[in-house]
């Protein structure tokens, strides 16, 4: 059972085994949900797939993001109606705050180093080494930050090269 809240926002989040992911997607989104998350529900990575397959997990966390006014009984009774079962998979309710979530992600960016001497800072931040290459630059807004894997294995690659 679900517990209830109100706030700006609900996300209802249910627990799947892998073959019902994809309808519980769909039912979520045919409940009102504006948007649908799918997170690794256990510890288990998702390797590079194979041409043409989309592997999910075997235990999948299925989240239906839905406005405040939403009544959360009629979801899960449409839910239930959708996927032709008495009861739901295990649920919850929580409520989530409104906040401006660039801001948020780009409060907990902190100055990232690579190679010896390359620094990627946010704009509203001081550079930690003011003798290194640094670029100013603000998460999410440009390509570079490297936070992707690629990006800084490219920027640990820049640093090393001789480009003079």
């Amino acid at each position: 059972m679900c517990d209830e809240a109100t706030a700006p926002w609900l996300q209802l989040t249910l627990e799947a085994i892998d073959h019902a992911v994809e309808q519980l997607e769909d039912a979520l989104l045919q409940a009102g949900a504006l948007a649908v998350t799918l997170e690794d529900g256990g510890d288990q990575p998702v390797l590079e797939p194979a041409p043409g397959e989309t592997p999910l997990w075997a235990h999948t966390r299925v989240t239906g993001l839905f406005d405040a006014q939403t009544d959360i009984e009629v979801v899960k009774r449409q839910l239930r109606r959708f996927l032709h079962v008495a009861t739901l998979p295990e649920c919850r309710l929580t409520a989530l705050e409104e906040r401006d979530w660039v801001r948020a992600w780009m409060d907990n960016f902190h100055p990232m180093r690579f190679g010896q001497r390359l620094w990627i800072c946010p704009t509203a931040q001081t550079p930690p080494a003011p003798d290194a290459v640094n670029i100013r630059l603000d998460p999410g807004l440009a390509f570079g930050t490297g936070t992707h894997p690629t990006t800084a294995l490219c920027l640990e690659w820049l640093d090393g090269a001789d480009l003079g």
